[in-house]
């Protein structure tokens, strides 16, 4: 792996490109694999650090550690980017780590499953509940799911199989997840919380 990001790197570096290259720190569930790919990768002046390998089917407790473990041996000055990290709960452990950037299908793969975010929890949409609740599904979220659709329509559209159900699900997911991301950096930049 050091050995193609180093090829990759001196590849980037003699062309003259204004696209970025970041460096993907790996070394699985070990602390010492993963210090030694970012002693390695950040000797070179990559645009940015990835923490890769994480949130791969590893017990949470042992995901937030490679978060938080992984992130330590960054640099402070340069972005970093953990991939494949969607659910809010590790968002926040990702952010309060150092982390900068996230990418993850998960919002989407979820909306397709009927789940949504919600600030109590997750909720599947295909509940029996929620067939006449003509409610938006969170009355404080301002989406365009929200502001013009029932839990008991989005319901009829995901039991009905409509495909329009996925994309209103993943709008109202990729929403909150935006907003909740949002309300992490105010409290950072206002109360100074690290």
């Amino acid at each position: 792996t050091h050995e193609w990001e180093k090829q990759a790197f001196d590849y980037w570096k003699s062309t003259s490109t204004n696209q970025l290259l970041f460096a993907i720190t790996q070394g699985g569930m070990y602390e010492a694999l993963r210090k030694e790919s970012a002693d390695y990768l950040t000797q070179f002046d990559f645009s940015g650090f990835a923490i890769g390998g994480v949130s791969v089917g590893e017990p949470i407790h042992l995901m937030h550690e490679m978060l938080e473990m992984g992130a330590s041996h960054l640099p402070e000055n340069k972005p970093r980017y953990a991939m494949g990290i969607g659910l809010p709960e590790n968002l926040d452990v990702a952010i309060h780590a150092g982390v900068d950037m996230f990418d993850c299908v998960l919002p989407t793969r979820l909306a397709r499953h009927g789940q949504v975010f919600l600030p109590h929890g997750r909720e599947n949409i295909k509940k029996a509940e929620y067939k006449y609740d003509q409610n938006p599904l969170d009355d404080t979220c301002s989406c365009y799911t929200c502001k013009n659709f029932s839990r008991a329509y989005l319901r009829h559209l995901f039991v009905s199989k409509e495909l329009l159900s996925h994309t209103l699900l993943s709008i109202h997911n990729i929403s909150y997840l935006i907003k909740y991301v949002d309300r992490i950096r105010n409290q950072v930049e206002n109360e100074g919380i690290s």
